[in-house]
C-alpha cells in the first residue's frame, strides 16, 4: 500500500478522488439518518445540491450500510395521493 506522500497525483489522483467521494458520501448519508428519517430520493436531492451523485450511486450504499447494520429500513405506504372513497 502507498503512503500517500509517494503517490504520483496524475496516475493515481483519479482513483483517490474516486475513494475520496465515496467516503464522504457515506459520511453524508449517516449524517442525514442520523438528523431524520429519509428516502433514497431525498438523499439523493439533496446530497446532490454538493457532490454531483445519482440514484444509482446512493441504493447500493444504502443497502450496504443496511447489511452491516449501520442503518435499518421499513416499509410504509404513501399517503401522498391517497383519495378516500
Amino acid at each position: 500500500m502507498k503512503n500517500i506522500l509517494e503517490l504520483d497525483w496524475r496516475k493515481d489522483g483519479d482513483k483517490l478522488n474516486i475513494q475520496f467521494k465515496k467516503g464522504v458520501l457515506e459520511l453524508c448519508v449517516l449524517s442525514m439518518l442520523e438528523r431524520e428519517v429519509c428516502y433514497g430520493y431525498e438523499l439523493v436531492n439533496e446530497i446532490s445540491k454538493s457532490i454531483s451523485i445519482s440514484e444509482g450511486t446512493i441504493y447500493p450504499l444504502l443497502r450496504r450500510l443496511k447489511s452491516e447494520e449501520l442503518v435499518t429500513t421499513y416499509l410504509q405506504e404513501s399517503r401522498k395521493n391517497f383519495v378516500p372513497m
